[in-house]
Protein backbone atom coordinates (compact mmCIF):
# COMPACT_ATOMS: atom_id res chain seq x y z
CA UNK A 1 0.00 0.00 0.00
CA UNK A 2 1.29 3.22 -1.26
CA UNK A 3 1.78 5.71 2.37
CA UNK A 4 1.67 8.71 0.33
CA UNK A 5 -1.46 7.72 -1.13
CA UNK A 6 -3.23 7.21 2.05
CA UNK A 7 -2.36 10.50 3.11
CA UNK A 8 -3.51 11.98 0.25
CA UNK A 9 -6.94 10.33 0.55
CA UNK A 10 -7.73 11.13 4.12
CA UNK A 11 -6.36 14.66 3.42
CA UNK A 12 -8.47 14.90 0.48
CA UNK A 13 -11.95 13.15 2.20
CA UNK A 14 -11.62 15.59 5.81
CA UNK A 15 -11.48 18.58 3.84
CA UNK A 16 -14.60 17.85 1.00
CA UNK A 17 -17.54 16.99 2.56
CA UNK A 18 -17.32 15.20 5.58
CA UNK A 19 -16.85 17.90 7.68
CA UNK A 20 -19.92 19.26 6.23
CA UNK A 21 -21.78 16.35 7.35
CA UNK A 22 -19.87 15.92 10.66
CA UNK A 23 -21.15 19.89 11.58
CA UNK A 24 -25.06 18.51 10.58
CA UNK A 25 -24.40 15.53 13.43
CA UNK A 26 -23.02 17.70 15.74
CA UNK A 27 -26.45 20.50 15.53
CA UNK A 28 -28.88 17.09 15.68
CA UNK A 29 -29.23 16.98 19.81
CA UNK A 30 -29.08 13.18 20.07
CA UNK A 31 -29.65 12.99 23.80
CA UNK A 32 -28.61 9.37 25.38
CA UNK A 33 -31.61 7.86 26.12
CA UNK A 34 -30.63 7.51 29.90
CA UNK A 35 -31.25 11.52 29.53
CA UNK A 36 -33.86 11.89 27.63
CA UNK A 37 -36.83 10.21 28.56
CA UNK A 38 -38.86 10.64 25.31
CA UNK A 39 -36.04 10.07 22.93
CA UNK A 40 -38.31 7.67 20.87
CA UNK A 41 -40.68 10.53 20.42
CA UNK A 42 -38.15 13.21 19.91
CA UNK A 43 -36.32 11.19 17.10
CA UNK A 44 -33.02 12.89 17.55
CA UNK A 45 -31.69 9.23 18.07
CA UNK A 46 -32.86 8.24 14.42
CA UNK A 47 -32.19 11.11 13.01
CA UNK A 48 -28.28 10.99 13.72
CA UNK A 49 -28.31 7.37 12.20
CA UNK A 50 -30.35 8.50 9.62
CA UNK A 51 -27.69 11.22 8.87
CA UNK A 52 -24.41 9.53 8.79
CA UNK A 53 -26.26 6.59 6.89
CA UNK A 54 -26.74 8.90 3.86
CA UNK A 55 -22.91 10.17 4.26
CA UNK A 56 -22.38 6.77 4.14
CA UNK A 57 -24.30 5.87 1.10
CA UNK A 58 -22.84 8.46 -0.68
CA UNK A 59 -19.18 7.24 -0.53
CA UNK A 60 -19.84 4.89 -2.82
CA UNK A 61 -17.96 2.40 -1.80
CA UNK A 62 -17.99 -0.73 -4.08
CA UNK A 63 -20.63 -3.58 -2.43
CA UNK A 64 -21.70 -1.46 0.83
CA UNK A 65 -24.82 -1.76 2.40
CA UNK A 66 -25.56 0.22 4.94
CA UNK A 67 -29.04 -0.21 7.30
CA UNK A 68 -30.03 1.32 10.41
CA UNK A 69 -31.14 -2.01 12.33
CA UNK A 70 -34.13 -0.90 15.41
CA UNK A 71 -35.59 -3.99 18.04
CA UNK A 72 -38.67 -2.84 19.39
CA UNK A 73 -37.79 0.11 21.94
CA UNK A 74 -34.58 -0.20 21.41
CA UNK A 75 -32.56 2.81 20.64
CA UNK A 76 -31.32 2.71 16.61
CA UNK A 77 -28.09 1.09 15.74
CA UNK A 78 -26.26 1.66 12.49
CA UNK A 79 -24.78 -1.09 10.70
CA UNK A 80 -22.54 -0.83 7.24
CA UNK A 81 -20.88 -3.88 5.58
CA UNK A 82 -18.52 -3.29 3.11
CA UNK A 83 -17.25 -6.26 1.30
CA UNK A 84 -13.19 -7.52 1.23
CA UNK A 85 -11.23 -6.19 -1.35
CA UNK A 86 -9.67 -9.65 -3.64
CA UNK A 87 -6.36 -9.09 -0.83
CA UNK A 88 -8.35 -9.27 2.08
CA UNK A 89 -10.96 -11.62 1.69
CA UNK A 90 -9.51 -14.29 4.16
CA UNK A 91 -8.78 -12.20 6.43
CA UNK A 92 -12.54 -12.86 8.76
CA UNK A 93 -14.32 -9.54 9.49
CA UNK A 94 -13.29 -6.39 11.01
CA UNK A 95 -15.74 -4.85 13.21
CA UNK A 96 -14.92 -0.99 13.51
CA UNK A 97 -16.94 0.94 16.61
CA UNK A 98 -18.82 4.54 17.44
CA UNK A 99 -21.47 5.33 18.94
CA UNK A 100 -24.04 8.40 17.84
CA UNK A 101 -25.74 9.63 20.80
CA UNK A 102 -24.62 12.39 22.97
CA UNK A 103 -23.81 13.41 26.96
CA UNK A 104 -26.15 16.62 27.87
CA UNK A 105 -24.84 20.10 27.46
CA UNK A 106 -23.89 20.44 31.01
CA UNK A 107 -23.64 23.79 32.26
CA UNK A 108 -22.86 26.85 30.11
CA UNK A 109 -20.46 27.00 27.31
CA UNK A 110 -17.95 29.66 26.23
CA UNK A 111 -19.03 33.22 24.92
CA UNK A 112 -20.03 32.05 20.91
CA UNK A 113 -20.45 28.18 21.60
CA UNK A 114 -23.08 26.21 22.25
CA UNK A 115 -23.55 22.38 22.16
CA UNK A 116 -25.95 21.98 19.10
CA UNK A 117 -24.05 24.68 16.90
CA UNK A 118 -21.04 23.98 15.13
CA UNK A 119 -18.21 26.01 15.11
CA UNK A 120 -15.17 25.77 13.84
CA UNK A 121 -12.15 27.68 15.11
CA UNK A 122 -8.71 27.23 13.20
CA UNK A 123 -8.24 23.67 13.18
CA UNK A 124 -10.99 22.84 15.99
CA UNK A 125 -14.34 21.51 15.37
CA UNK A 126 -16.91 22.50 18.77
CA UNK A 127 -19.64 20.94 19.73
CA UNK A 128 -21.35 18.12 21.38
CA UNK A 129 -20.38 14.66 20.04
CA UNK A 130 -17.70 16.41 18.06
CA UNK A 131 -14.75 14.33 19.19
CA UNK A 132 -16.46 12.18 21.89
CA UNK A 133 -17.49 10.81 19.43
CA UNK A 134 -18.90 11.54 16.34
CA UNK A 135 -16.63 11.85 13.78
CA UNK A 136 -15.60 7.51 14.69
CA UNK A 137 -18.25 6.63 12.19
CA UNK A 138 -16.95 9.09 9.21
CA UNK A 139 -13.18 8.16 10.09
CA UNK A 140 -13.88 4.85 9.60
CA UNK A 141 -15.48 4.67 6.41
CA UNK A 142 -12.62 7.14 5.15
CA UNK A 143 -10.09 4.53 6.20
CA UNK A 144 -11.82 2.34 4.30
CA UNK A 145 -11.87 4.37 0.88
CA UNK A 146 -8.21 5.17 1.69
CA UNK A 147 -6.86 1.79 1.61
CA UNK A 148 -8.72 1.09 -1.30
CA UNK A 149 -7.24 3.90 -2.99
CA UNK A 150 -4.14 3.24 -2.22
CA UNK A 151 -4.13 -0.03 -3.71
CA UNK A 152 -4.17 -1.46 -0.46
CA UNK A 153 -6.19 -4.37 1.04
CA UNK A 154 -8.73 -4.96 3.57
CA UNK A 155 -10.65 -7.78 5.15
CA UNK A 156 -14.45 -7.91 5.21
CA UNK A 157 -15.87 -4.86 7.25
CA UNK A 158 -18.53 -4.22 9.44
CA UNK A 159 -18.66 -0.11 11.08
CA UNK A 160 -20.99 -0.42 13.88
CA UNK A 161 -22.44 2.76 15.40
CA UNK A 162 -24.76 2.38 18.16
CA UNK A 163 -26.99 5.07 20.19
CA UNK A 164 -27.02 3.80 23.69
CA UNK A 165 -23.16 4.42 24.48
CA UNK A 166 -23.87 7.01 27.07
CA UNK A 167 -26.22 5.24 28.87
CA UNK A 168 -24.17 2.09 28.76
CA UNK A 169 -25.00 0.25 26.27
CA UNK A 170 -27.92 -1.50 27.39
CA UNK A 171 -29.14 -2.87 24.11
CA UNK A 172 -26.10 -3.63 23.12
CA UNK A 173 -26.40 -7.22 23.84
CA UNK A 174 -29.53 -8.05 22.14
CA UNK A 175 -28.49 -6.46 19.29
CA UNK A 176 -25.32 -8.69 18.90
CA UNK A 177 -27.37 -11.53 19.70
CA UNK A 178 -29.60 -10.38 16.65
CA UNK A 179 -26.24 -9.62 13.99
CA UNK A 180 -24.44 -12.74 15.62
CA UNK A 181 -24.80 -14.72 11.95
CA UNK A 182 -24.04 -11.91 10.33
CA UNK A 183 -21.05 -10.56 12.29
CA UNK A 184 -19.78 -13.73 11.47
CA UNK A 185 -15.83 -14.66 12.73
CA UNK A 186 -14.27 -11.29 13.82
CA UNK A 187 -10.68 -11.66 14.17
CA UNK A 188 -9.57 -7.56 14.64
CA UNK A 189 -11.88 -4.76 16.78
CA UNK A 190 -11.19 -1.11 16.16
CA UNK A 191 -12.64 1.36 18.52
CA UNK A 192 -12.63 5.02 17.88
CA UNK A 193 -14.68 6.26 21.03
CA UNK A 194 -10.39 6.68 22.88
CA UNK A 195 -8.07 8.55 22.85
CA UNK A 196 -4.64 9.92 24.66
CA UNK A 197 -2.57 12.40 26.68
CA UNK A 198 -1.40 14.50 23.47
CA UNK A 199 -1.66 14.88 20.05
CA UNK A 200 1.89 14.01 19.34
CA UNK A 201 1.31 10.29 18.98
CA UNK A 202 -1.38 7.39 18.12
CA UNK A 203 -2.38 5.88 21.55
CA UNK A 204 -3.74 2.88 22.74
CA UNK A 205 -5.63 1.97 25.37
CA UNK A 206 -5.00 -1.13 27.42
CA UNK A 207 -7.26 -1.56 30.24
CA UNK A 208 -10.89 0.54 30.51
CA UNK A 209 -12.13 0.92 34.40
CA UNK A 210 -15.66 -0.56 35.08
CA UNK A 211 -18.57 1.51 36.83
CA UNK A 212 -20.53 0.91 39.65
CA UNK A 213 -23.55 3.66 39.94
CA UNK A 214 -26.54 4.08 42.55
CA UNK A 215 -28.32 5.80 43.80
CA UNK A 216 -28.13 6.03 48.02
CA UNK A 217 -31.44 7.13 49.91
CA UNK A 218 -31.58 7.60 53.19
CA UNK A 219 -34.65 8.53 55.35
CA UNK A 220 -35.29 9.62 58.80
CA UNK A 221 -38.76 11.06 58.98
CA UNK A 222 -42.00 10.60 57.07
CA UNK A 223 -42.29 14.21 56.61
CA UNK A 224 -40.00 17.13 57.20
CA UNK A 225 -39.90 19.04 60.77
CA UNK A 226 -38.34 22.54 61.78
CA UNK A 227 -34.65 22.05 62.39
CA UNK A 228 -35.13 23.76 65.78
CA UNK A 229 -37.60 21.68 67.29
CA UNK A 230 -36.68 18.73 65.87
CA UNK A 231 -32.75 18.64 65.60
CA UNK A 232 -30.99 16.42 68.68
CA UNK A 233 -34.07 14.50 68.71
CA UNK A 234 -34.21 12.95 64.98
CA UNK A 235 -30.74 12.81 63.48
CA UNK A 236 -29.99 14.21 60.31
CA UNK A 237 -30.29 11.92 57.13
CA UNK A 238 -26.86 13.99 56.06
CA UNK A 239 -25.45 12.70 58.71
CA UNK A 240 -26.81 9.27 58.45
CA UNK A 241 -25.28 9.51 54.94
CA UNK A 242 -22.24 10.75 55.74
CA UNK A 243 -21.53 7.83 58.66
CA UNK A 244 -22.85 5.23 55.65
CA UNK A 245 -20.37 6.89 52.84
CA UNK A 246 -18.03 6.24 55.79
CA UNK A 247 -17.83 2.75 55.59
CA UNK A 248 -17.02 2.72 51.93
CA UNK A 249 -14.39 5.28 51.50
CA UNK A 250 -11.67 6.88 54.13
CA UNK A 251 -12.73 10.31 53.10
CA UNK A 252 -8.77 10.97 54.18
CA UNK A 253 -6.90 9.18 51.56
CA UNK A 254 -10.18 8.66 49.25
CA UNK A 255 -9.45 4.53 49.10
CA UNK A 256 -12.75 2.89 48.46
CA UNK A 257 -12.32 0.00 51.00
CA UNK A 258 -14.60 -2.29 49.62
CA UNK A 259 -12.93 -5.85 49.49
CA UNK A 260 -14.81 -7.50 45.95
CA UNK A 261 -13.98 -3.26 44.75
CA UNK A 262 -10.28 -4.19 44.68
CA UNK A 263 -7.92 -6.50 42.89
CA UNK A 264 -4.08 -6.36 42.57
CA UNK A 265 -2.12 -4.04 40.12
CA UNK A 266 -0.45 -6.50 37.71
CA UNK A 267 3.14 -6.28 37.11
CA UNK A 268 2.87 -5.12 33.67
CA UNK A 269 0.10 -2.16 34.37
CA UNK A 270 2.66 -0.40 36.61
CA UNK A 271 5.37 -0.83 34.38
CA UNK A 272 3.41 0.79 31.61
CA UNK A 273 2.01 3.71 34.33
CA UNK A 274 5.98 4.64 34.98
CA UNK A 275 6.73 5.21 31.31
CA UNK A 276 3.76 6.90 31.43
CA UNK A 277 4.63 9.14 33.83
CA UNK A 278 8.64 9.53 32.98
CA UNK A 279 7.20 10.63 28.80
CA UNK A 280 6.21 13.98 30.59
CA UNK A 281 6.68 14.07 34.56
CA UNK A 282 3.53 16.29 36.09
CA UNK A 283 1.37 15.77 33.09
CA UNK A 284 -1.72 13.89 35.79
CA UNK A 285 -2.22 16.78 37.53
CA UNK A 286 -1.33 19.61 35.03
CA UNK A 287 -4.20 18.69 32.50
CA UNK A 288 -7.31 19.25 34.93
CA UNK A 289 -7.97 23.02 35.60
CA UNK A 290 -7.49 22.70 39.73
CA UNK A 291 -8.40 26.24 41.83
CA UNK A 292 -5.86 28.06 43.47
CA UNK A 293 -4.36 26.40 46.16
CA UNK A 294 -5.24 23.08 45.47
CA UNK A 295 -3.54 20.05 44.42
CA UNK A 296 -4.03 16.17 43.55
CA UNK A 297 -4.32 13.68 46.04
CA UNK A 298 -0.62 12.50 45.58
CA UNK A 299 2.95 14.13 44.67
CA UNK A 300 3.82 10.68 43.13
CA UNK A 301 2.57 10.38 39.09
CA UNK A 302 2.68 7.02 39.13
CA UNK A 303 0.13 7.23 42.05
CA UNK A 304 -1.96 9.15 40.11
CA UNK A 305 -2.39 7.57 37.02
CA UNK A 306 -2.47 3.95 39.25
CA UNK A 307 -5.47 5.40 41.19
CA UNK A 308 -7.07 6.53 37.89
CA UNK A 309 -6.65 3.32 35.82
CA UNK A 310 -6.52 0.56 38.35
CA UNK A 311 -7.77 1.62 41.73
CA UNK A 312 -11.27 2.07 42.84
CA UNK A 313 -12.60 5.35 42.99
CA UNK A 314 -16.20 7.46 44.49
CA UNK A 315 -17.52 10.51 43.05
CA UNK A 316 -20.79 11.63 44.02
CA UNK A 317 -22.22 12.78 41.00
CA UNK A 318 -25.97 13.98 41.89
CA UNK A 319 -27.70 14.99 45.11
CA UNK A 320 -32.12 15.47 45.63
CA UNK A 321 -33.81 16.66 48.88
CA UNK A 322 -30.78 19.73 48.82
CA UNK A 323 -32.79 22.85 48.17
CA UNK A 324 -31.13 25.40 46.79
CA UNK A 325 -28.88 27.33 49.51
CA UNK A 326 -30.45 31.33 48.85
CA UNK A 327 -34.26 29.22 49.71
CA UNK A 328 -33.07 26.67 52.10
CA UNK A 329 -35.46 27.17 55.24
CA UNK A 330 -35.03 26.19 58.99
CA UNK A 331 -36.19 22.33 57.79
CA UNK A 332 -35.15 19.31 59.15
CA UNK A 333 -35.40 17.48 55.68
CA UNK A 334 -37.18 14.10 55.78
CA UNK A 335 -34.64 12.69 52.92
CA UNK A 336 -30.97 13.05 51.74
CA UNK A 337 -30.42 10.97 48.16
CA UNK A 338 -26.78 10.86 46.62
CA UNK A 339 -26.44 9.29 43.09
CA UNK A 340 -23.03 7.30 43.48
CA UNK A 341 -20.78 6.50 41.17
CA UNK A 342 -17.84 4.22 41.89
CA UNK A 343 -15.04 3.62 38.58
CA UNK A 344 -13.86 0.07 39.38
CA UNK A 345 -10.50 -1.81 38.01
CA UNK A 346 -10.85 -3.40 34.66
CA UNK A 347 -10.59 -7.43 36.05
CA UNK A 348 -14.19 -6.30 39.14
CA UNK A 349 -16.96 -8.11 38.70
CA UNK A 350 -19.30 -5.44 38.45
CA UNK A 351 -22.44 -7.52 40.11
CA UNK A 352 -20.48 -8.51 42.73
CA UNK A 353 -19.96 -5.30 43.68
CA UNK A 354 -22.72 -4.07 43.53
CA UNK A 355 -23.65 -6.77 45.95
CA UNK A 356 -21.29 -6.16 48.58
CA UNK A 357 -22.40 -2.35 48.26
CA UNK A 358 -25.84 -2.77 49.06
CA UNK A 359 -25.07 -5.31 51.79
CA UNK A 360 -22.28 -2.80 53.31
CA UNK A 361 -24.76 0.50 52.73
CA UNK A 362 -28.08 -1.62 54.13
CA UNK A 363 -27.10 -3.24 57.55
CA UNK A 364 -27.26 -2.15 60.85
CA UNK A 365 -27.79 1.93 59.16
CA UNK A 366 -27.37 4.24 62.56
CA UNK A 367 -30.67 5.28 64.62
CA UNK A 368 -32.62 2.65 62.44
CA UNK A 369 -33.07 5.01 59.76
CA UNK A 370 -33.93 3.55 56.46
CA UNK A 371 -31.35 2.94 53.70
CA UNK A 372 -32.00 2.11 50.19
CA UNK A 373 -29.85 1.31 47.32
CA UNK A 374 -31.47 1.71 43.80
CA UNK A 375 -31.48 2.65 40.07
CA UNK A 376 -28.17 0.91 39.73
CA UNK A 377 -26.30 1.19 35.98
CA UNK A 378 -23.47 -1.51 35.83
CA UNK A 379 -20.53 -2.18 33.55
CA UNK A 380 -17.73 -4.43 34.34
CA UNK A 381 -14.38 -3.45 32.94
CA UNK A 382 -11.73 -4.41 30.31
CA UNK A 383 -8.19 -5.57 29.79
CA UNK A 384 -6.82 -5.63 26.32
CA UNK A 385 -5.07 -8.87 24.99
CA UNK A 386 -1.72 -9.31 24.05
CA UNK A 387 -1.02 -7.38 20.29
CA UNK A 388 -0.47 -10.22 17.81
CA UNK A 389 3.16 -9.68 15.74
CA UNK A 390 1.25 -8.08 13.15
CA UNK A 391 0.15 -5.43 15.06
CA UNK A 392 2.94 -5.01 17.20
CA UNK A 393 4.75 -4.08 13.43
CA UNK A 394 1.94 -1.93 12.26
CA UNK A 395 2.48 -0.16 15.32
CA UNK A 396 5.91 0.70 14.50
CA UNK A 397 5.22 1.79 11.13
CA UNK A 398 2.44 3.84 11.97
CA UNK A 399 4.65 5.76 14.82
CA UNK A 400 7.21 6.20 12.18
CA UNK A 401 5.39 7.31 8.97
CA UNK A 402 2.62 9.05 10.31
CA UNK A 403 3.17 10.06 13.45
CA UNK A 404 6.80 10.58 13.92
CA UNK A 405 6.11 9.26 17.44
CA UNK A 406 6.52 5.86 18.54
CA UNK A 407 2.76 4.59 19.32
CA UNK A 408 1.90 4.53 23.02
CA UNK A 409 -0.46 1.98 25.63
CA UNK A 410 -2.15 3.14 28.31
CA UNK A 411 -5.15 2.63 31.11
CA UNK A 412 -8.38 4.71 30.30
CA UNK A 413 -10.06 5.90 33.35
CA UNK A 414 -13.04 5.59 31.91
CA UNK A 415 -15.58 2.88 30.16
CA UNK A 416 -16.28 1.36 27.10
CA UNK A 417 -19.61 -1.38 27.67
CA UNK A 418 -19.10 -2.35 23.88
CA UNK A 419 -15.30 -3.96 24.35
CA UNK A 420 -16.02 -6.23 27.08
CA UNK A 421 -19.00 -7.67 25.52
CA UNK A 422 -16.79 -8.58 22.54
CA UNK A 423 -14.15 -9.86 24.47
CA UNK A 424 -16.21 -12.20 25.61
CA UNK A 425 -18.24 -12.99 22.50
CA UNK A 426 -14.48 -12.93 20.32
CA UNK A 427 -11.85 -13.69 23.01
CA UNK A 428 -9.44 -14.91 19.78
CA UNK A 429 -9.54 -11.20 17.92
CA UNK A 430 -7.05 -8.44 18.46
CA UNK A 431 -8.48 -5.00 19.78
CA UNK A 432 -7.26 -1.80 18.83
CA UNK A 433 -9.17 1.01 20.97
CA UNK A 434 -8.04 4.29 19.70
CA UNK A 435 -9.01 8.20 18.78
CA UNK A 436 -9.07 11.66 18.62
CA UNK A 437 -9.78 12.79 22.29
CA UNK A 438 -7.24 14.89 24.21
CA UNK A 439 -6.94 15.17 28.03
CA UNK A 440 -8.15 18.73 26.92
CA UNK A 441 -11.46 17.45 24.28
CA UNK A 442 -13.95 18.29 27.26
CA UNK A 443 -15.58 15.52 26.43
CA UNK A 444 -19.36 15.05 28.33
CA UNK A 445 -18.14 19.22 29.46
CA UNK A 446 -19.03 22.48 28.16
CA UNK A 447 -16.82 23.53 25.06
CA UNK A 448 -16.13 19.70 23.57
CA UNK A 449 -13.92 20.10 20.62
CA UNK A 450 -12.36 17.57 17.81
CA UNK A 451 -9.18 18.18 17.15
CA UNK A 452 -8.97 18.12 13.28
CA UNK A 453 -5.38 17.81 11.92
CA UNK A 454 -5.00 14.64 14.65
CA UNK A 455 -8.71 13.07 13.67
CA UNK A 456 -6.87 12.88 10.02
CA UNK A 457 -3.56 11.37 11.46
CA UNK A 458 -6.26 8.67 13.59
CA UNK A 459 -8.33 7.40 10.30
CA UNK A 460 -4.38 7.39 8.62
CA UNK A 461 -3.40 5.00 11.19
CA UNK A 462 -6.72 3.28 10.86
CA UNK A 463 -5.53 2.52 7.51
CA UNK A 464 -2.68 0.92 7.81
CA UNK A 465 -4.09 -1.49 10.48
CA UNK A 466 -6.35 -2.50 7.96
CA UNK A 467 -3.90 -3.12 5.39
CA UNK A 468 -1.86 -4.94 7.92
CA UNK A 469 -4.57 -7.10 9.11
CA UNK A 470 -5.31 -8.26 5.20
CA UNK A 471 -1.38 -9.19 4.61
CA UNK A 472 -0.82 -11.02 7.85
Amino acid sequence: MDAEKVHEAVADGWDEDLMSSLSGLVAIPALSAAYDAGWERDGHLRAAADHVRDWITSRGLPGAQCEIVQLDGRAPLLVAEIPATDGGAAGGTVLLYGHLDKQPPLGDWSDGLDPWRPVLRGDRLYGRGSVDDGYSGYAAVSALAAVRAAGGDHARAIVLLETGEESGSPDLPAYLEHLSGRLGEVSLVVCLDGGGGDYERLWLTTSLRGVVQATLTVRVLETAAHSGIASGIVPSSFRVMRRLLDRVEDSETGEVTIPEMNVPIPPDRRAEAEALAALEPGVSARRFPLVGGMRPVSDDDVELILNNTWRPTLSVIGAAGLPDPAVAGAVLRASTSLRLSFRTPPTVDAGAARDALVRILTTDVPYGAQAEVHDFMLLDGWQAPASAPWLTSALDEIGDQVFDAPCRGFGLGGGIPFMEMLSRRYPGAQFVVTGALGADSNMHVPDEWLNIPFAKQVTEAVAHILDAHARH
